[in-house]
């Protein structure tokens, strides 16, 4: 095996790199082509056969892994079905950042549910993140907020859900290829809904406007294969740590958009809300 896959900091650098090219990709999309789904797809073909297959020659299954397995899957597709439609009243820049407030969720969760306690000094690191996503939401003034604001945070929910579930999982599951089989039922899972969703939005199993090709195939290597990385740095790091650490992908995308991209709306608050995520990240490494 690779040895970055046994360095909790690559692992986590790696899916960020990918979250970021993804989320990038669907700033770019049509509302109607629904890049959420072809990606999904795209996972679903393109990766999750290699998983699955690594999943069942590998796995010892219990009742445990099963049940992770269970709650996990219909967390993500609570997740994915929350995030969709938080999509359909508010942008990616307003959305986004909202559902990837959970790290303070699932610290309170292990703390309550497996008496898992972080420090007092990470406790603070982890808030300070999450109040600075939260600058970041309101630097964006499009859309229907207060519609988009209960979708987004029914998203973060099911992440703390997901994510417990994923933290007692992965050491059941030995190696790369079956955590990437882990999370592919579960994509598979939020794939199935969001088609049926699909299918009573607009009576169409497949959306009306496809992503161009690469757009697809890039998100679909990139969707699945990201948090299959975050679930590794899991063996290593409390859920909460990993997840938070993770949002640095979100500092990364805004830092893009307001050079790469030259995204200039409301740049002093973006650079802000960055500014204090990137705070509250360098607190938790240090804490």
């Amino acid at each position: 095996m690779m040895l970055w896959l046994d360095n909790p900091a690559l692992l986590i650098l790696a899916s960020v790199l990918m979250h970021v090219t993804w989320n990038l990709l669907a700033r770019h999309v049509a509302a109607n082509a629904n890049y959420l789904w072809w990606g999904l797809l795209a996972h679903t073909v393109l990766v999750a056969p290699y998983g699955i297959w690594c999943l069942l020659q590998s796995v010892q299954w219990h009742s445990e892994l099963l049940l992770c397995l269970l709650t996990s899957g219909l967390a993500n597709s609570l997740y994915f079905l929350s995030l969709r439609r938080a999509y359909t009243y508010a942008p990616v820049a307003l959305v986004y950042p909202l559902a990837r407030s959970s790290p303070i969720l699932i610290a309170i969760w292990s703390a309550l549910l497996f008496s898992e306690m972080i420090s007092g000094q990470a406790w603070i690191a982890i808030g300070i993140g999450v109040s600075g996503l939260w600058v970041l939401a309101a630097s964006s003034r499009k859309g229907n907020a207060r519609h988009a604001l209960r979708w987004s945070f029914i998203a973060a929910f099911a992440t703390s859900i997901y994510s417990l579930s994923d933290k007692l999982a992965v050491p059941s599951l030995p190696g790369f290829g079956a955590q990437l089989g882990f999370i592919s039922v579960g994509y598979g899972m939020s794939l199935l809904l969001l088609t049926l969703l699909q299918y009573k939005d607009t009576g169409r199993y497949v959306p009306l406007q496809r992503p161009p090709w690469g757009y697809v195939l890039i998100g679909g290597l990139c969707l699945g294969t990201a948090y299959a990385l975050v679930l590794r740095a899991m063996l290593y790091l409390p859920a909460a740590h990993v997840v938070a650490f993770t949002n640095g992908g979100v500092v990364l995308a805004v830092l893009l958009s307001l050079t790469l991209f030259r995204e200039r709306q409301h740049w002093r608050s973006r650079l802000l809300g960055s500014l204090i995520v990137s705070a509250g990240l360098v607190w938790l490494g240090y804490a």
